[in-house]
């Protein structure tokens, strides 16, 4: 993997914080999934680059965010989070879905499929 490679790879998917969770997720017109994760956290390591290819792959009908619990942990607690990590989905400023530890990555495609189908169903309706 080259350079440009890897630094593209590394922008897939989206920091927030504290202070912009608000904007980035609860406010976004697509469905967000929030990684709840910190970086002593084995298993959060273990499905970053997971996550970082489904951002690729379900770009623009889903976004995949980041947010480390040490640093931001007033959005932690605010969602009740006590495992990590802890991926939520959040569609409409509510959370829809909670996954709790790591997943190989076809459960989490399957998640995300699952998540996106009444989307795609309303769509082909219209």
């Amino acid at each position: 993997m080259n350079t440009t490679e890897s630094t593209r790879r590394s922008m897939s998917t989206v920091k927030v914080t504290d202070d912009t969770f608000k904007t980035e997720v609860l406010d976004s017109e697509i469905p967000v999934l929030v990684d709840f994760w910190a970086t002593w956290c084995g298993p959060c390591r273990m499905v970053a680059p997971i996550l970082e290819e489904l951002s690729e792959e379900y770009e623009g009908k889903i976004k995949i965010v980041k947010l480390d619990t040490d640093e931001n942990q007033a959005t932690a607690m605010a969602y009740g989070i006590v495992s990590i990590p802890t991926l939520n989905v959040y569609q409409g400023g509510e959370v829809v879905k909670s996954i709790i530890g790591a997943r190989p990555k076809r459960a989490l495609t399957q998640e995300i499929e699952d998540i996106l189908a009444p989307a795609a169903a309303e769509a082909s309706a219209e």
